[in-house]
């Protein structure tokens, strides 16, 4: 294996230092994927070059040019605050020729505005929860096709922003009240898309051309009462306190016999090449007690930090984090992006 030039795109802030020596838990919260990855990048024996972003191309340039990376590893999900501009940073790599790792501008752009990547998902037959957009400053009306009860969230933001108990609405009241609050707290569209019960499963898939998936991981809630809802919220995902509380773990799915494994896996094989993904991606389901699987939305360039579920699942396959961090590499130095055409 030969040692590269990588370049380490974060959220200004979130540059890692070189050791954890003296760092917090709390501090740590806050950029441990970065470091996870900017660390077992150098021991795998890479030069790497980690450099804050937030509103500037300028330090992308300047790095570009002075670095010379062999490649620029993304771990930016943002830019000017706005999640979906993370497309226009890969598209200006593509521009200024530079290789990348992850997903290839158009699959950003499809699997970010869930919407749009709902459309695309229907029309090629593939099952998604029926769904409807309001956009802000328009009078909220519920269509006919769609019945209660719903679940109400952001058509753009991810990490479940704005999600909590009060998105599951079961009537027009309720339903008229989260949207506003979505529209007031993203000051962008919400979506309504009918809630399905059931388990919550999260499949990895890999590669560029030929793909590969690993076991479905489920979110398992142990100590949850049964009048709240079993949904991913905001607390449930990243409060520790609340996590211990009601038992919120993940794991590998179980129960799930070799027919319904290669179902799903065949499943978000599909969605990948849907919504035109590259690198590696974590796809989100629900599966109803008769065994209907629906996908929620397709999320390209994960969490993939040490100990999470993408890195746990690829383990269970073989797969070491070091083994995981040198095929996305890989994966982006063999991507044929439109300027290695020319």
């Amino acid at each position: 294996m030969s040692s590269l030039r990588i370049l380490v795109l974060v959220r200004d802030g979130h540059v890692p230092p070189l050791t954890l020596d003296g760092v917090g838990e709390k501090e740590l919260d806050d950029w441990k994927a970065e470091f996870d990855v900017c660390d077992t990048l150098r021991h795998l024996g890479h030069e790497v070059l980690p450099i804050g972003v937030y509103d500037d191309l300028t330090p992308i340039r300047e790095a570009l040019k002075e670095f010379k990376p062999d490649i620029t590893f993304m771990m930016l999900e943002e830019f000017h605050g706005v999640v979906t501009y993370d497309f226009a940073v890969i598209s200006y790599l593509e521009l200024m020729q530079q290789p990348y790792t992850g997903c290839n501008p158009r699959g950003l752009l499809l699997s970010k505005d869930k919407a749009l990547s709902k459309k695309v998902l229907t029309y090629h037959r593939i099952p998604t929860p029926r769904f409807a957009v309001f956009p802000a400053g328009r009078t909220i009306h519920r269509p006919k096709k769609l019945s209660f009860p719903l679940f109400v969230k952001s058509a753009i933001e991810d990490a479940s922003f704005g999600i909590a108990q009060a998105s599951i609405v079961h009537n027009d009241e309720a339903l008229v009240e989260r949207v506003k609050f979505i529209h007031d707290k993203t000051n962008d569209d919400a979506m309504a898309e009918q809630y399905i019960e059931g388990r919550e499963l999260y499949v990895g898939v890999i590669g560029n051309n030929r793909l590969q998936t690993f076991p479905p991981w489920e979110m398992l809630f142990t100590k949850m009462p049964d009048d709240i809802a079993k949904i991913a919220t905001r607390q449930v995902k990243w409060n520790h306190k609340y996590q211990e509380k009601h038992g919120i773990t993940t794991e590998e799915a179980k129960n799930l016999d070799d027919a319904t494994k290669q179902k799903i896996s065949r499943l978000c094989k599909r969605v990948y090449r849907a919504l035109n993904m590259s690198g590696y991606a974590r796809m989100d389901l629900r599966m109803t007690d008769k065994g209907e699987i629906f996908v929620i939305e397709a999320n390209a360039n994960p969490n993939i930090e040490y100990g999470e579920d993408f890195s746990e699942s690829a383990e269970t396959m073989g797969m070491t984090y070091e083994m995981l961090l040198q095929k996305i590499l890989n994966l982006g130095l063999r991507y044929k992006a439109a300027w290695m055409t020319v």
